[in-house]
């Protein structure tokens, strides 16, 4: 019971972050260099809540043993755990070298709108496979084998 609760909880608290990207993407993505550079600001230190992906894969991986005997909850918590995997590579494909060369927005590179399009809808995107693996997470931890 303490890993299915555990899998959701994780689950749910690692698409926050990724889902507050997405509520101000249209704000920010109208914004002026200057604003904008001073906005990226508020995320200094926010790399504690990317803690929560790694914690949810595991915690979905633990799910996928525990649920191992009913063949939907497995598949569905193999299906969230492979989704947060998701996640990681979108982060590390399109969102970090963004943070790495902007040495997270504190360096303006050459072409800064391209740089603030790649950061902001790989978050966007992200808060949708986030939440996805959050349902699918849900589901396989309520489910009941009949």
């Amino acid at each position: 019971m303490i890993i299915r609760f555990l899998a959701v909880i994780l689950t749910g608290l690692a698409v926050i972050a990724p889902a507050a990207h997405l509520f101000e993407l249209r704000h920010k993505m109208q914004m002026s260099e200057q604003d904008y550079f001073v906005v990226q600001r508020i995320y200094v230190g926010w790399w504690v809540i990317g803690l929560f992906l790694p914690a949810a894969l595991i915690a979905n991986l633990a799910l996928a043993v525990e649920v191992r005997g009913d063949q939907l909850a497995l598949w569905l918590a193999v299906a969230a755990a492979a989704l947060i995997l998701v996640n990681l590579a979108i982060f590390l494909i399109w969102t970090n070298p963004v943070n790495v060369a902007t040495d997270n927005w504190t360096v303006k590179p050459k072409d800064w709108q391209a740089s603030r399009r790649h950061w902001e809808y790989s978050h966007a995107v992200n808060a949708g496979v986030t939440l996805l693996a959050f349902c699918v997470a849900t589901l396989a931890a309520l489910r009941v084998k009949t």
